[in-house]
């Protein structure tokens, strides 16, 4: 049976984002277009192809067979559609990781051309945006959980605690980036294997300011080791627990699902070739 390409495209938009809305966002279609569409292909296949939910569908057997067929040449012809020319990557991540890390490392892409929109935020606002298709591509702090979204560990970031000079730990004051102390603490329970019950004495959202804080004297506070690599190599900071192994949290580089614009493409492939040190893998 010939069936509408339109018909497939809306299928396999729905099946990736697992709801009518997503799939409509992704299409730039009204919800009522995509309902449409989805059952005039489910009435020419004489099948249901997804169980409705209060908050989503859920794909049957027959949906996801269907998927697995048609996606390869699918995105193989959106790619061919795509506009090289079309060179903007929207690009998303913690401002510390992006300011010192990524785009230094994508210099030479926007060199050659590449129009780059970077958003800073907190990991859960920017897998928000991921999924709503307000960004290309987020450095994320956790693999995210929802099934639109695709993810490759990027970077192992290790926390390192110091200060400007030697001290005792118990009587510094100590500086966080937010009020949980979610970084000091982690660092705590995985080397010491105890809870830090302190509250910070400094608080400023920004690791940056943490680090320029703890540079002047301050207080100590716990850093990822590439923010203070080069203070502890001349001795501005020193360490203060130097544990056999250090905490590390990995980050991702998540994308949605369905095939990669050029540009989009090309900002991954340097991003993982930078900290992966591994061949450019597939989009």
């Amino acid at each position: 049976m010939a069936l509408s390409l339109d018909l497939l495209r809306t299928f396999l938009a729905v099946h990736r984002e697992g709801s009518v809305t997503g799939a409509a966002r992704r299409l730039a279609l009204s919800q009522p277009t995509v309902t449409a569409q989805l059952q005039a292909l489910e009435a020419a296949l004489g099948r249901p192809l997804f169980v409705r939910q209060p908050r989503g569908v859920t794909p049957t057997p027959a949906a996801d067979l269907l998927a697995r067929q048609i996606a390869g040449p699918l995105d193989d012809l959106a790619g061919v559609a795509e506009r090289p020319e079309e060179g903007t990557a929207r690009l998303g991540g913690a401002a510390e990781f992006l300011t010192d890390l990524a785009l230094p490392a994508l210099a030479g892409l926007v060199a050659a051309g590449l129009k780059l929109r970077v958003t800073l935020g907190l990991s859960d606002d920017l897998a928000d945006a991921l999924a709503g298709g307000a960004l290309d591509l987020a450095v994320l702090t956790s693999r995210p959980r929802r099934r639109q979204l695709r993810a490759d560990p990027l970077y192992d970031e290790e926390f390192v605690l110091v200060a400007a000079r030697r001290c005792d730990v118990a009587s510094t004051p100590l500086v966080s980036y937010a009020e949980e102390l979610p970084i000091i603490r982690r660092y705590w329970r995985s080397v010491f294997d105890q809870k830090q019950h302190r509250t910070a004495d400094v608080v400023v959202p920004n690791l940056h300011a943490v680090r320029a804080l703890v540079l002047a004297g301050g207080g100590c506070s716990v850093l990822p080791e590439y923010l203070v690599r080069a203070d502890l190599d001349v001795g501005r900071l020193v360490l203060l627990h130097e544990p056999p192994v250090p905490p590390l949290n990995t980050l991702f580089l998540a994308h949605r699902d369905g095939p990669l614009a050029p540009a989009v493409a090309a900002v991954r492939t340097r991003l993982l070739e930078e900290f992966r040190s591994v061949s450019p893998m597939e989009t």
